[in-house]
């Protein structure tokens, strides 16, 4: 089902901000902060706020229809979310992420980790980092040339 589709199921309406927020991060292959998609937007000539920005990302995540990425320096930034569940993979060089599936194979940690803190676990993040395909060839160059 598209994000469009999803929005309206929900009863909200597919805002001129929740356009254009949902379609740069739709074609960005890198989490994107609020401010960047503000300035990316400002640069294409599309007049929209910061407090546009921040609202329509909050309603969106709140969906599901968006994802916060963490940074492996602890910032964080918004990518396009997927159907279902899932999880991301980020590259510590170029910070590209990719989707991938999420599985029930965690529940055994789950099941583990409730027994060892005696929490009662209702969510989970599992946000993976490496080096994708594309920066270890730069790497691989690199250390060829040398």
């Amino acid at each position: 089902m598209s994000w469009q589709k999803e929005l309206s199921n929900k009863g909200y309406r597919v805002s001129e901000p929740r356009r254009l927020v949902m379609g740069l991060l739709a074609e960005s292959a890198q989490p994107m902060t609020p401010l960047e998609i503000y300035q990316e937007l400002s640069q294409s000539g599309q007049n929209l706020g910061m407090a546009s920005v921040y609202r329509a990302l909050e309603l969106l995540a709140e969906l599901g229809l968006v994802c916060v990425v963490y940074n492996p320096d602890g910032s964080s930034g918004y990518v396009a979310g997927s159907v279902g569940h899932h999880h991301h993979i980020l590259c510590k060089k170029c910070h590209r992420t990719i989707t991938f599936a999420g599985s029930e194979d965690l529940s055994d940690l789950i099941r583990r980790v409730e027994a060892e803190t005696k929490f009662r676990v209702s969510d989970h993040l599992l946000q993976l980092y490496g080096i994708c395909p594309d920066c270890q060839k730069i790497l691989a160059d690199i250390l060829e040339e040398n």
